[in-house]
Protein backbone atom coordinates (compact mmCIF):
# COMPACT_ATOMS: atom_id res chain seq x y z
CA UNK A 1 0.00 0.00 0.00
CA UNK A 2 1.20 3.51 -0.79
CA UNK A 3 2.32 5.13 2.46
CA UNK A 4 1.17 8.55 1.20
CA UNK A 5 -2.42 7.36 0.83
CA UNK A 6 -2.33 6.07 4.37
CA UNK A 7 -1.01 9.42 5.60
CA UNK A 8 -3.36 11.47 3.43
CA UNK A 9 -0.50 13.39 1.80
CA UNK A 10 0.21 14.11 -1.84
CA UNK A 11 2.84 11.68 -3.19
CA UNK A 12 4.83 14.41 -4.96
CA UNK A 13 4.88 16.57 -1.84
CA UNK A 14 6.04 13.60 0.22
CA UNK A 15 8.81 12.83 -2.27
CA UNK A 16 10.01 16.44 -2.12
CA UNK A 17 9.92 16.39 1.66
CA UNK A 18 11.88 13.11 1.74
CA UNK A 19 14.52 14.59 -0.55
CA UNK A 20 14.92 17.66 1.65
CA UNK A 21 14.79 15.65 4.87
CA UNK A 22 17.58 13.46 3.47
CA UNK A 23 19.64 16.60 2.85
CA UNK A 24 19.05 17.57 6.49
CA UNK A 25 20.00 14.04 7.52
CA UNK A 26 23.28 14.37 5.62
CA UNK A 27 24.09 17.62 7.42
CA UNK A 28 23.23 16.07 10.78
CA UNK A 29 25.50 13.09 10.12
CA UNK A 30 28.48 15.19 9.01
CA UNK A 31 27.99 17.48 11.99
CA UNK A 32 27.82 14.44 14.29
CA UNK A 33 31.12 13.14 12.88
CA UNK A 34 32.69 16.57 13.36
CA UNK A 35 31.55 16.70 16.99
CA UNK A 36 32.90 13.20 17.56
CA UNK A 37 36.29 14.41 16.36
CA UNK A 38 36.11 17.48 18.59
CA UNK A 39 35.24 15.23 21.53
CA UNK A 40 38.22 12.98 20.89
CA UNK A 41 40.78 15.66 20.01
CA UNK A 42 40.05 18.80 22.02
CA UNK A 43 42.91 19.94 24.21
CA UNK A 44 43.69 22.84 26.47
CA UNK A 45 42.49 24.49 29.65
CA UNK A 46 38.79 24.02 28.84
CA UNK A 47 39.19 20.30 28.04
CA UNK A 48 36.96 18.92 30.81
CA UNK A 49 34.17 21.41 30.19
CA UNK A 50 34.20 20.99 26.40
CA UNK A 51 34.56 17.21 26.47
CA UNK A 52 31.29 17.00 28.45
CA UNK A 53 29.56 19.45 26.12
CA UNK A 54 30.63 17.55 23.02
CA UNK A 55 29.32 14.35 24.58
CA UNK A 56 25.96 16.05 25.13
CA UNK A 57 25.92 17.46 21.60
CA UNK A 58 26.60 14.00 20.15
CA UNK A 59 23.70 12.55 22.15
CA UNK A 60 21.39 15.33 20.93
CA UNK A 61 22.49 14.80 17.33
CA UNK A 62 21.99 11.02 17.65
CA UNK A 63 18.39 11.71 18.69
CA UNK A 64 17.87 14.21 15.85
CA UNK A 65 19.30 11.79 13.27
CA UNK A 66 16.99 9.02 14.43
CA UNK A 67 13.93 11.28 14.39
CA UNK A 68 14.62 12.61 10.88
CA UNK A 69 15.36 9.13 9.49
CA UNK A 70 12.12 7.76 10.96
CA UNK A 71 10.17 10.65 9.45
CA UNK A 72 11.62 9.87 6.03
CA UNK A 73 10.53 6.24 6.39
CA UNK A 74 7.09 7.33 7.59
CA UNK A 75 6.70 9.43 4.45
CA UNK A 76 7.57 6.41 2.28
CA UNK A 77 11.19 7.33 1.57
CA UNK A 78 14.52 5.71 2.29
CA UNK A 79 16.97 7.53 4.57
CA UNK A 80 20.43 7.98 3.12
CA UNK A 81 22.72 5.87 5.25
CA UNK A 82 26.20 5.63 3.78
CA UNK A 83 29.09 7.87 4.66
CA UNK A 84 29.51 8.63 0.95
CA UNK A 85 25.89 9.78 0.70
CA UNK A 86 26.25 11.92 3.80
CA UNK A 87 29.44 13.60 2.60
CA UNK A 88 28.02 14.21 -0.87
CA UNK A 89 24.68 15.55 0.37
CA UNK A 90 25.83 17.78 3.21
CA UNK A 91 26.38 21.51 3.14
CA UNK A 92 28.12 21.41 6.52
CA UNK A 93 31.79 20.83 5.74
CA UNK A 94 33.65 17.93 7.29
CA UNK A 95 36.49 19.16 9.48
CA UNK A 96 39.34 17.20 10.95
CA UNK A 97 42.16 17.49 13.42
CA UNK A 98 40.61 20.36 15.39
CA UNK A 99 42.19 20.45 18.84
CA UNK A 100 41.50 24.04 19.84
CA UNK A 101 38.29 24.25 21.86
CA UNK A 102 37.28 27.69 20.67
CA UNK A 103 37.73 26.68 17.04
CA UNK A 104 35.62 23.57 17.64
CA UNK A 105 32.84 25.64 19.23
CA UNK A 106 32.96 28.05 16.26
CA UNK A 107 32.48 25.11 13.91
CA UNK A 108 29.52 23.93 16.00
CA UNK A 109 27.91 27.38 16.04
CA UNK A 110 28.28 27.64 12.26
CA UNK A 111 26.81 24.16 11.78
CA UNK A 112 23.75 25.06 13.82
CA UNK A 113 23.29 28.10 11.58
CA UNK A 114 23.26 25.83 8.52
CA UNK A 115 20.82 23.44 10.17
CA UNK A 116 18.44 26.22 11.17
CA UNK A 117 18.28 27.67 7.66
CA UNK A 118 17.57 24.21 6.22
CA UNK A 119 14.99 23.40 8.92
CA UNK A 120 13.09 26.65 8.37
CA UNK A 121 12.94 26.00 4.62
CA UNK A 122 11.65 22.49 5.35
CA UNK A 123 9.03 23.92 7.71
CA UNK A 124 7.67 26.01 4.85
CA UNK A 125 7.57 22.97 2.53
CA UNK A 126 5.82 20.87 5.18
CA UNK A 127 3.26 23.62 5.81
CA UNK A 128 2.53 23.90 2.08
CA UNK A 129 2.07 20.10 1.91
CA UNK A 130 -0.20 20.06 4.98
CA UNK A 131 2.25 17.68 6.66
CA UNK A 132 1.72 18.30 10.36
CA UNK A 133 3.97 15.40 11.41
CA UNK A 134 6.99 16.87 9.64
CA UNK A 135 6.12 20.36 10.86
CA UNK A 136 5.97 19.12 14.46
CA UNK A 137 9.35 17.42 14.15
CA UNK A 138 10.95 20.45 12.55
CA UNK A 139 9.44 22.85 15.09
CA UNK A 140 10.99 20.79 17.86
CA UNK A 141 14.36 20.72 16.09
CA UNK A 142 14.31 24.46 15.42
CA UNK A 143 13.53 25.26 19.06
CA UNK A 144 16.28 23.00 20.38
CA UNK A 145 18.82 24.12 17.78
CA UNK A 146 18.11 27.81 18.41
CA UNK A 147 18.76 27.29 22.12
CA UNK A 148 21.99 25.40 21.51
CA UNK A 149 23.10 28.00 18.95
CA UNK A 150 22.52 30.76 21.48
CA UNK A 151 24.56 28.92 24.12
CA UNK A 152 27.46 28.36 21.72
CA UNK A 153 27.44 32.01 20.64
CA UNK A 154 27.36 33.08 24.31
CA UNK A 155 30.39 30.88 24.98
CA UNK A 156 32.25 32.56 22.12
CA UNK A 157 31.42 36.13 23.16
Amino acid sequence: MDANLTLGLNADDSATLCKELNALLCDLHVFHHNVRGFHWNVQGPKFFELERQFTALRADLDHDIEAVAKRIVTLGGTPLHTMQDHAAGATIPAVKDVQDGTEAVRHCAAAYGVLLVRERALLALAAKAGDEGTRALLSTLVGAHETTSWKLRAYLS
